[in-house]
């Protein structure tokens, strides 16, 4: 029986998806089809407290603020200074410029939260220039496909606090949690660029110009303004003295003002900002709210019990499970974005993730590490679209590419898997 309410839900779901109906609404109607055909419950009443409650969460707060931040710095000089700022620097490393992708990212991340507003912001400066300068197409598309991805997973990222507020884990240690993997994973793909340029070194330009050591110094002042919104955002959830919402606050004042001195803080760029915040943030509280009684339903009906009850007498050790659960998040990320597979899936999975004995704080790390995987799967990869948009290249050929990037966060999990510590140390640090 409880195969076929999940089968008949299941089709349902991807039937109202496939006509074009709004993610969130899909999800509500869902809820509400089960709800009716299989429990008593009345359903109205249910709709209403579960949407209001899921809407009117206060840790919620965090997240359009973060979003308002990523659009407003989205609309200034930031990622061409960065540029000017990373580049002298690299010139000595195997592969010089294209490790301004990875590195432009990882710091782009730690003000952004978005995958999508990382991979766009920084390739739009980055690949124009790389081009003009002669370095291979492929790989700097590939690189930059991978390490865009970083916007989810170092901190503050958009879909931690949606895992914290579905999950109920504290989104402080979440995003320290994030700190490490975010720069392992940016060193892996930075590790892959230099053995791949030992091994093509005739398709690496040789360098324009060769920076003296103050010359370095001098034009690493172009970083100043993006390192000091990350120390004080960051810095002031890290010491305590902010919350997430607080921090993020700050992040939209010190974004304003970092606009205002580089003379971008006109009112077109402030309305098109909030205007671009108000969009995104919208679509994500409709699929949250959706979710939340989609999870309602399912839990009145007994699902979630019962696939806990399944996956336990399957008596999969927690490597075994992990495996399978990276399995079905890729194959899930093929189809849905990943706020969706997020609060789909949370309110099923996590009885039987608690049942393993696993930590709530590295599950959510792992959960965004395996969604991060599904932004560069076809045929919903949210990153391949983005670059699809700015290079005019085929899904398939941009797949193709960043297939490599997609291996290293396998690598990047089973790492994680055998070495818990490398997310759960500093969470625990900061919280003795």
């Amino acid at each position: 029986m409880d195969l076929t309410i999940t089968l008949l839900l299941v089709v349902a779901l991807f039937a109202i998806l496939g006509s074009g109906v709004w993610i969130g609404l899909a999800l509500t109607g869902v809820a509400w089809i089960g709800m009716e055909l299989f429990t008593s419950r009345p359903v109205g009443d249910s709709m209403a407290v579960t949407i209001w409650g899921s809407a009117s969460s206060w840790t919620l707060t965090a997240l359009p603020l973060f979003v308002w931040m990523g659009e407003i710095l989205f609309r200034t000089k930031l990622s061409e200074d960065m540029f000017k700022g990373l580049a002298p620097w690299l010139e000595k490393l195997p592969g010089r410029l294209l490790h301004t992708n990875i590195i432009g990212c990882t710091i782009f991340a730690a003000v952004s939260g978005s995958s999508a507003a990382t991979c766009a912001t920084i390739g739009k400066m980055t690949l124009p220039e790389l081009k003009r300068r002669g370095y291979p197409e492929h790989i700097a598309i590939g690189t930059l496909a991978g390490a865009g991805t970083l916007g989810l997973l170092i901190p503050p990222s958009i879909i931690m606090i949606v895992y914290g507020v579905t999950a109920n884990v504290s989104i402080a240690q979440l995003f320290i949690a994030g700190v490490v993997p975010g720069l392992l994973l940016a060193s892996l793909f930075m590790g892959y660029t230099i053995v791949w340029s030992l091994l093509h070194p005739d398709q690496i330009p040789p360098a324009d110009q060769n920076f003296t050591f103050l010359q370095k110094l001098s034009e690493s002042r172009h970083l100043i303004p993006v390192i000091s919104l990350i120390a004080a955002v960051l810095g002031s959830i890290y010491t305590g003295i902010a919350t997430a919402t607080e921090a993020a606050a700050l992040g939209v004042v010190g974004s304003m003002i970092i606009a205002l001195t580089q003379g971008e803080l006109n009112w077109k760029n402030f309305r098109d900002g909030l205007l671009g915040a108000t969009r995104l943030y919208c679509m994500i509280a409709l699929i949250l709210a959706g979710a939340a009684f989609l999870t309602l339903a399912m839990g009145y009906i007994g699902l979630p019990r019962h696939l806990a009850e399944w996956i336990g007498s399957l008596n999969l050790s927690p490597f075994s499970l992990i495996l399978a659960l990276m399995v079905f998040f890729v194959v899930l990320g093929c189809f849905l974005d990943g706020i969706s597979i997020v609060v789909l899936t949370m309110g099923v999975l996590l009885p039987t993730v608690e049942a393993a004995g696993l930590d709530l704080v590295w599950f959510g790390i792992f959960v965004v590490l395996v969604v991060e995987m599904a932004q560069i799967t076809p045929p919903v990869g949210f990153n391949l679209f983005v670059l699809q948009g700015m290079t005019k290249k085929e899904i398939t050929w941009l797949a193709k590419h960043a297939f490599p990037m997609f291996l290293l966060m396998i690598g990047a999990v089973l790492l994680l898997y055998f070495f818990p510590g490398l997310i759960t140390w500093l969470p625990q640090q900061m919280a003795g």
